[in-house]
């Protein structure tokens, strides 16, 4: 009888939804890295929610304070919409983002509400302080979402979530390492409508720092495929060897993916953990 009840748990605890958080340092970042891979979660069945560390209220070159953040607030829940996701802004300010105790709490919180079994973030090296920040932020998190003494209002978790790094062209001190690559052939389309609800970003702010705002299309589907072009890019050698390790021969035929790397200051799974959690990869 005993050994019949422990396996109805855990194949109750098998049947569970995984459960993914990311984490931006703006609201936008989360869609840029991970909004195809979120799309393909959440039609897998996933829960999946992305948190904006920053409100994002100086990333424009007219609009400033409170105005900007309830604008980019409500691009964030209009790509939230889009994807079938949760979106989280908290109110820090945008470009003044600190790794202090207040915001570990805040990171913490949001990881052990959500229950996370992943966690995604930047690496902690980049040319944004907020960037960097967020990725020192998150990886001080990594072992204290355990630890009951700290955050008690909040439950700790009682295993440790795996952790992973977006991808990014930074080289030093290392250069990102594709150990996940997930082929986002089928929801290019949707990252692209959640790219598109940030306005702000993607077709005035964005643009204009580039030098580049003449060249925005006016028309809604010249945009698309305009920004459709602008954000992606060629596959490099070593992406391509890890989407053929994961989906086999057909990963030679891959065009568009978002890859990320194992921190091992989370869990560390192996291949068929991976696997479980990514159903995706097959």
């Amino acid at each position: 009888m005993k050994l019949f009840i422990l396996a109805a748990v855990m194949t109750a605890l098998s049947a569970q939804p995984i459960r993914v958080i990311a984490f931006g340092a703006h609201p936008d970042d989360c869609d840029i890295r991970a909004a195809g891979t979120a799309a393909l979660f959440h039609a897998a069945g996933a829960q999946v929610k992305f948190v904006s560390v920053t409100n994002g209220d100086a990333g424009h070159m007219e609009i400033h304070g409170a105005a900007l953040a309830a604008r980019r607030l409500g691009e964030a829940k209009e790509s939230a919409r889009r994807l079938g996701i949760e979106y989280q802004v908290l109110d820090n300010h945008d470009g003044e983002l600190l790794p202090t105790l207040e915001v570990r709490r805040q990171i913490i919180r949001a990881i052990r509400e959500w229950n996370a079994d992943i966690v995604l973030a930047p690496r902690p090296n980049d040319y944004h302080p907020d960037h960097r920040y967020t990725g020192v932020l998150v990886q001080d998190a990594a072992y204290m979402v355990v630890v009951p003494s700290l955050v008690p209002e909040v439950p700790a978790l009682r295993k440790n979530p795996v952790f992973l790094y977006y991808e990014d062209n930074f080289q030093r001190p290392n250069p990102f390492r594709p150990d996940i690559a997930v082929s986002i052939d089928s929801t290019i389309d949707k990252k692209v409508d959640a790219l598109d609800s940030h306005v702000s970003q993607f077709y005035e702010w964005l643009p204009w720092v580039d030098g580049k705002l003449a060249d925005v299309p006016t028309g809604a589907a010249e945009r698309k495929a305009w920004l459709k072009k602008a954000r992606t890019h060629p596959i490099r050698a070593e992406v391509r060897a890890s989407l053929v390790k994961w989906y086999g021969e057909k990963g030679n035929a891959v065009q568009y993916y978002e890859a990320f790397e194992i921190c091992e200051y989370g869990a560390r799974p192996n291949e068929a953990r991976i696997r479980e959690l990514f159903p995706m990869l097959k």
